[in-house]
């Protein structure tokens, strides 16, 4: 996809990972940003410093809980008023918060399936729309398990899961949208802990989980965001990509059930 002109829309934007994405999207060339975030933070400041920067109405601060349904359908359609359509979705809100496990499945999992279906229903080929691209903000834990938050984990395994499903030939020949996930390192801008703004409930020992997490390479929100303008411009339909560190950003391949029996078989047979 050539970025030039198009209309983004991204969710949990007002600041961080967020924040970059929509910087780095209108860095390269997309005419508007749709800003969605809480009442309560720091959007529109958010929004202003990016006009700033790029223009007077490249960006508009847009208020939406990703958990509130009606919310969420009135902000695309917010956007398709102001802009005139929606090119890119970028599923980006997402907290960790093992206490409350209720809320962060909503926001993490279940909210990320109504943006993809948003996404879909604006943007899609069968519903009037031109195509576009989706992009589902995962995590390193998406892939991997781990003791210290297992309910995110679950989490973003569902974000994957709903992303390789969504992004198979048959919904992407009749939207015309594409469909993948990014996995950030877990350990993204000093997110685990480091300001205090996450949870990691009862079950953990907190310092012998924040001692292993600083093990990690902290990634910078700017790595992410370059990562994610990468993988718009040429990543497939349902492809998993995972930035970690400073690395570059890399296409996860996972093996289907029947290549992993397949191979399990011959390994096997090849020992007797």
């Amino acid at each position: 996809m050539n970025l030039k002109d198009k209309v983004a829309l991204v969710t949990g934007s007002a600041r961080g990972t967020g924040f970059a994405h929509a910087m780095e999207l209108l860095r390269n060339g997309v005419k508007h940003v749709a800003m969605l975030d809480l009442a309560t933070s720091p959007g529109t400041e958010s929004a202003n410093k990016l006009n700033m920067e790029f223009g007077q109405g490249r960006a508009i601060f847009v208020i939406c809980d990703v958990t509130k349904a009606d919310e969420f359908e009135a902000a695309f359609a917010k956007t398709v008023k102001e802009f005139g359509g929606i090119d890119i979705v970028i599923n980006n809100a997402g907290i960790l918060n093992e206490s409350n496990w209720k809320l962060m499945i909503n926001v993490d999992l279940n909210a990320v399936v109504q943006g993809t279906m948003l996404g879909m229903k604006y943007m899609g080929k069968n519903s009037g729309g031109k195509g576009g691209v989706i992009v589902n903000i995962s995590s390193a834990a998406g892939i991997d398990p781990s003791a210290w938050y297992p309910v995110y984990v679950a989490a973003k395994h569902g974000v994957i899961g709903l992303t390789r499903s969504f992004g198979l030939p048959y919904h992407h020949e009749k939207t015309g949208v594409r469909i993948m996930a990014l996995c950030p390192g877990v350990v993204t801008d000093t997110a685990m802990g480091e300001d205090g703004g996450h949870d990691l409930g009862p079950f953990v020992d907190y310092e012998l989980a924040l001692k292993d997490i600083r093990t990690q390479s902290i990634q910078k929100p700017e790595v992410v965001a370059k990562a994610l303008v990468e993988i718009i411009q040429q990543g497939r339909s349902g492809s998993v990509w995972i930035s970690e560190g400073e690395e570059s950003v890399t296409e996860v391949f996972i093996p289907d059930r029947f290549t992993l029996i397949a191979s399990s078989r011959k390994q096997h047979y090849s020992d007797i």
